[in-house]
């Protein structure tokens, strides 16, 4: 039988809580359950109001993967849900707006993404983001060097740069902005990772293609697009680990010497909470929210 736990006034059925979801580590689901909950606080601001996709993987990140954007079969009537416009049509996504819906949300397993715009104003970004994604032997030593080049130029366009892993390999970088349309977003985006390749042509790379990448990091600015979705902060990643995508502070992108300076798992999350607060914290109150350049 299924157990239910009642979280704030919902009833919940939480499954398979002993199941092995990382062999690796003999990380079970639920453990998962169990960071998502004691994450909640910061995990839940940055999800807040922003239409959620589900990377699921319920069988562990070596079996089957899907990527949900529509609302799955069976969720609960009290989970909101906000209309998204799309190519095709307007469909409907999940907002994960209370510890009951992350709850619900969590027992399927899941990787959350978000886009750069919140749901009460589709394509216009709140945040400009780069992913830094390196290519073999490039690691993310190479992605710190060229995030520092980063921020210094983001700097002298007046913009605030805050970093965080991915939780994969890379790392991505975010940039508080006023309300902005996503596609001025994007087009200043490819700019800058065309100049970090003019500047820095041993390091960077701004094209996806395979065959330039080996050795160096491709600054993806893609997902600035509003139809694309990015990791977001305190995500679980579906990796051989429970690594999850960490928000770091510019002194340990300086300080970053191999690639497992910069990796943090489940269990490295609340001890940095504690200690540093939410560092993406200004993503969310936007009091460095800046304007891009003219």
């Amino acid at each position: 039988m299924t157990p239910i736990t009642e979280v704030e006034g919902r009833r919940l059925p939480l499954s398979n809580l002993e199941k092995v979801l990382y062999p690796a580590t003999g990380f079970t689901k639920g453990e998962l359950l169990h960071y998502y909950a004691t994450t909640a606080g910061s995990l839940l601001a940055h999800l807040y109001n922003r239409p959620v996709s589900f990377l699921r993987f319920p069988d562990g990140p070596d079996g089957q993967r899907f990527f949900a954007k529509n609302v799955p079969p069976g969720t609960p009537a009290w989970v909101k849900t906000a209309e998204v416009p799309r190519s095709e049509g307007v469909s409907r996504q999940i907002l994960v707006q209370d510890f009951a819906t992350l709850m619900w949300a969590s027992n399927l397993v899941t990787e959350f993404h978000t886009p750069q715009w919140q749901a009460d104003a589709p394509a216009r970004a709140d945040r400009l983001v780069l992913d830094l994604d390196p290519g073999a032997p490039a690691d993310i030593v190479q992605c710190c060097e060229v995030a520092l080049w980063l921020r210094e130029r983001l700097a002298a366009d007046g913009l605030h740069t805050y970093a965080k892993t991915s939780g994969s390999k890379g790392m991505h970088l975010l940039v508080p902005l006023v309300p902005t349309p996503s596609d001025q977003v994007s087009a200043y985006a490819k700019a800058l990772a065309q100049e970090a390749e003019g500047e820095l042509p041993q390091l960077v790379v701004h094209r996806m293609t395979r065959s330039l990448r080996p050795g160096k990091v491709f600054v993806d600015h893609s997902q600035n697009s509003a139809a694309k979705t990015t990791a977001a902060p305190y995500t679980l990643r579906a990796r051989p680990e429970p690594t999850v995508s960490t928000p770091v502070t510019w002194e340990e992108v300086e300080a970053c010497e191999h690639a497992g300076d910069l990796v943090f798992l489940a269990d490295d999350i609340a001890p940095r909470l504690q200690r540093y607060g939410d560092l993406l914290g200004p993503l969310i109150n936007l009091n460095r929210a800046g304007r891009l350049p003219s």
